[in-house]
């Protein structure tokens, strides 16, 4: 694990039979999305009459979700979704999902990172009317949104009024967005930006009650629908919005073809080996990383007249591609880490100090399997290089004779702005230094890379049809455009660890304040336990 921060993972559900309650299924659900943030979770639901139930709250699934909080979410359809803070907030009433009560109550659950939101802020401000709560771009889209179904100015909205609502929302938000919705009384709805940049998908299943009825989820990965039972996965397109309603399902393309470039970090590092995203099995991909590094390294070695006695992956992203590695160039794969599974994530700790600290305590090195050896290290990326550095000092000091360290992904050299919280430029250890200089930097005796065309074809050969992919961190070529220095200077102040300690210390609000948009609604606040803090919010405009 090489990456310093993540994004979220969103679902949602509806059961055809309303009397069925689906929180604890979402819960599950989102134990299964843990991967993709563990510093805040949260599940609404939509009770009768249209009366939303919430839980949210800083900590882990299981954690925030009791028998208790969950048999307070009643009703049959509901929105999860589990964070990482991006952009440098920790603040807890910026755990999401995210609710609106005017018009007809929305609840709202995002994955990405808007790059114009300054303009947005200011069209919120001056034009709209509304007041944003907190410094979330995900309170931000929800409140386009919800700006454009106000327009209808109707009492009771139909289809066609949402897909207008959203082709509004994609023609105003720049960035990458995959999107959850659900409307009181109406139904649950998932759209995704132009360009695909971050993942969505939707399944169904028998009803269990019965009948013809079907249940419907959306979620950012497959693996969810898999382990609930659900069937027919398929990705929400890109620019596509998808309306469902205990009376079916309603597709739509809400914005104008663009390049589809799905995030490639999806495939090295953020998804489960288990998920299928945009058509391409993740573990495969891995496999076929593997692969490829086997052929550069072996290049490399023989450039170098160096030889390897084993092959060592560092858990757990890594495993996949460093056992094709050892298959291919006939070596021994060991498992050369232990890893402590009880100890938090290493990159919510802010500062190098802390972080270096703490992989010692999380990864601890067997000595038979370094000692005299010429060791190749696989990781899935190399960012920072803080745990690469404490990585290979571990080995060497067990006894490993030379470190070699190969990373399935070319250099990271540019920060993402898609809803990746990675370091500023000047924290990336590519950033400015070539591959010699790179492997000093973190004590290495040599690194290898992936080759940007290798990482790709590795992916693309699983679905030839997706197009191209978002590469940025490697190249710095942003697909939506409108990524100027300007932007990735601001993005860097927020990001820098001097700022993330400043955050943790004078948060806006104390643990347990619920803030939400439009001032309308102040959640209840948190036990300090943070395992509930359930509340029925208000009713709302009934909607068909």
């Amino acid at each position: 694990m090489s990456l310093h921060h993540q994004l979220c993972g969103i679902l949602g559900l509806l059961l055809h039979d309303p009397t069925i309650d689906a929180a604890s299924e979402i819960a599950e659900g989102l134990s299964l999305l843990q991967h993709r943030g563990q510093d805040a979770c949260g599940i609404i639901t939509c009770g009768p009459k249209g009366r939303f139930f919430q839980c949210k709250a800083n900590g882990m699934v299981r954690d925030v979700f009791d028998a208790n909080s969950i048999s307070r979410l009643i009703g049959g359809m509901g929105v999860g979704h589990v964070r990482y803070p991006t952009a440098g907030s920790f603040n807890n009433a910026e755990a999401q999902p995210f609710y609106v009560n005017s018009p007809y109550g929305i609840v709202f659950a995002h994955n990405g990172n808007l790059i114009n939101t300054s303009s947005l802020m200011q069209f919120m401000d001056q034009d709209a009317h509304r007041h944003i709560n907190t410094a979330s771009d995900s309170e931000l889209l929800l409140n386009i949104f919800a700006n454009n179904l106000q327009k209808t100015g109707k009492f009771r909205i139909n289809e066609e009024d949402i897909f207008t609502a959203i082709g509004g929302v994609v023609s105003q938000c720049k960035g990458a967005y995959a999107c959850v919705a659900m409307i009181a009384g109406f139904g649950i709805i998932a759209f995704r930006d132009p360009n695909g940049i971050r993942p969505l998908g939707m399944a169904s299943r028998k009803s269990a009650t019965g009948g013809e009825g079907l249940d419907y989820i959306f979620s950012s990965e497959s693996v969810v629908a898999d382990a609930c039972g659900f069937t027919d996965w398929e990705d929400v397109k890109p620019g596509e919005a998808v309306i469902i309603t205990r009376s079916g399902v309603s597709r739509r393309q809400v914005a104008p073809a663009a390049t589809f470039a799905p995030d490639i970090f999806e495939f090295v590092y953020f998804a489960r080996p288990d998920s299928v995203i945009d058509g391409v099995s993740v573990y495969r991909s891995r496999m076929a990383m593997g692969d490829a590094l086997a052929e550069k390294v072996k290049q490399v070695l023989a450039e170098k007249n160096m030889t390897v006695d084993v092959v060592i992956p560092v858990p757990d992203t890594s495993r996949v591609a460093a056992l094709n590695l050892a298959q291919k160039l006939g070596l021994p794969y060991r498992e050369g880490f232990i890893k402590n599974r009880y100890v938090g994530r290493t990159f919510i700790m802010p500062g190098q100090q802390m972080r270096r600290k703490n992989v010692r305590k999380k990864l601890n090195a067997m000595a038979l399997e370094f000692a005299d050896k010429n060791v190749l290290i696989v990781d899935d990326s190399i960012v920072r290089g803080t745990t690469s550095k404490e990585i290979v000092q571990m080995a060497k000091d067990v006894g490993a004779k030379k470190v070699i360290v190969a990373s399935c992904a070319p250099p990271i050299r540019y920060p993402n702005v898609y809803g990746i919280d990675m370091p500023s430029r000047k924290e990336l250890v590519a950033y400015g230094r070539d591959d010699a200089s790179i492997a000093e930097a973190i004590g290495a005796d040599l690194v290898v890379f992936q080759t940007l065309p290798d990482l790709v074809d590795s992916v693309k050969q699983l679905n030839t049809s997706i197009p191209t992919f978002d590469c940025s961190v490697f190249t710095g070529d942003y697909v939506t455009g409108g990524v100027d220095e300007g932007y990735l200077q601001h993005i860097e102040d927020l990001r820098s660890d001097k700022n993330r300690l400043k955050l943790n210390t004078n948060g806006l609000q104390s643990k347990g304040d619920g803030g939400y948009g439009n001032g309308q609604f102040t959640g209840t606040s948190t036990p300090t336990n943070g395992t509930d803090d359930t509340v029925g919010l208000h009713n709302t405009w009934k909607t068909n």
